[in-house]
Parts: structure tokens; sequence; C-alpha cells
């Protein structure tokens, strides 16, 4: 994908950077091309950790280093380094999802005042900062 001047900043989801390094844009909408295309790219640290839990599940075969890295190499990814007590501060929250890694990688999305682009609907119609 082709990369334009950055605008604004965008939290990925764990099912869209595993899609980007699978080189699967076509499940991506055309809104989500174009957010990847033209904006700062960021995921939270429990990306890498989700990342993990499915490589040992066995439904990734390479770990979160190697992916976060070439995500890095190819479009600008950054993993997030916001303090981890506001993070989870903002996670308590969300009671609207019992799943800890949405919890804190909407956290991070919103104390960073940052978009997350997901296609999870329940992320999208509970968090307002959500994108697809």
């Amino acid at each position: 994908m082709a990369r334009t001047r950055k605008r604004r900043l965008i939290h990925l989801d764990t099912h869209v950077v595993c899609w980007l390094y699978a080189g699967r844009v076509d499940l991506l909408s055309g809104a989500a091309r174009d957010a990847i295309e033209r904006d700062e790219l960021a995921v939270s640290p429990m990306v890498g950790l989700e990342l993990q839990y499915l490589r040992e599940v066995g439904r990734m075969r390479h770990g979160p280093a190697r992916i976060l890295a070439a995500l890095r190499g190819d479009l600008g990814l950054e993993v997030s380094n916001l303090p981890f007590a506001p993070v989870a501060a903002r996670a308590r929250s969300f009671s609207w999802t019992r799943d800890p890694f949405d919890r804190l990688i909407a956290a991070e999305a919103a104390v960073a005042r940052a978009r997350l682009l997901t296609r999870d609907d329940v992320l999208r119609r509970r968090f307002r900062p959500a994108l697809w």
C-alpha cells in the first residue's frame, strides 16, 4: 500500500495487524485502507501479547517481534509507550467487554486520543473512536 503524508494517530486492533502482516489488505474496508495509508500507525503493547497468545495456541506461525518489526519497516507502525497506570485505569471503565485484550487495546487508544481501527462489532458499537 502506498503511504502519503501522515495526519492523525490510528491504533490498530490485533486482527488488523494480522491481516496486514499476511498481506490481506483485501479484508480491510476502504476507510481502513485509507486510514492506514494516510495516518500515523500505532499499537498497544497488548497487541504484542495477544499475538504471542495466538502463536502459543497455534493460530499464528510467527511471533510478535517478527510481525511488529515487519510492519514497522513496511508501514512505520510504532508500539505505544504510554505509561500503563492510566491505560489500566481507563480500561477499568470499559465494563462492556470481559475480553482483557480488547479492554486494554481500546483503553490505550483512548489515553493516546487516537482512533482505533477494528472490525470488531462490539468495539465499534461501544468505543466511539473506533472506525472500520
